[in-house]
């Protein structure tokens, strides 16, 4: 229900913004959504004693200047309607469809052991040449005994592993008896 309604925030949004508009007005939701993160914020949107001006008033205050009239007048809207919780949501939507337009994804390589840039570079392209996607690679340590690759954007998820190899050759050995 949440991401719905957020939804029809995020194009109401982008409805009113420009090309520059936009990529300011998703740079402060991604800085605001952070910020969602402090407990101290967290608390202030909890509380049922802190009126929705005040809220959107901590808001504000927390991101730079570059903020223009349609930007706070969205935060105002959505204060007024109890709807700023929704803003990480909202700054997930909108990065979703930047990188949506741009064919140009975020994917997180998981493993035990260290990829050299290279090998990241490589799989990166094998990947582009199966997706047609520009695909950005990172690397998290992972207890995993093989490597995954997820590019959750894109609904990816890519996993060889030793345990399932073993799996798959037994189950295969079992079927050929």
């Amino acid at each position: 229900m949440e991401e719905l309604i957020s939804k029809r925030y995020a194009q109401a949004l982008l409805s009113v913004a420009n090309e520059n508009e936009r990529v300011v007005y998703i740079g402060l939701l991604n800085q605001i959504a952070d910020a969602f993160n402090n407990p101290k914020v967290q608390a202030i949107m909890q509380a049922p004693i802190v009126s929705n001006e005040k809220k959107a008033e901590t808001i504000l205050s927390v991101i730079d200047q570059r903020a223009d009239k349609k930007f706070i007048n969205f935060i105002k809207i959505l204060s007024s309607k109890k709807r700023l919780p929704l803003i990480p949501i909202i700054a997930n939507l909108l990065n979703a469809q930047v990188q949506k337009e741009k064919n140009e994804y975020e994917g997180v390589v998981l493993s035990q052991n260290k990829l050299g840039s290279n090998e990241l570079v490589q799989l990166a392209e094998t990947m582009k040449r199966y997706t047609g996607a520009t695909i950005k690679l990172t690397q998290a340590k992972s207890n995993l005994d093989g490597l995954m690759v997820e590019v959750e954007d894109l609904g990816i998820e890519v996993n060889f592993s030793k345990e399932r190899v073993k799996e798959q050759l037994i189950d295969f050995i079992m079927k050929s008896h």
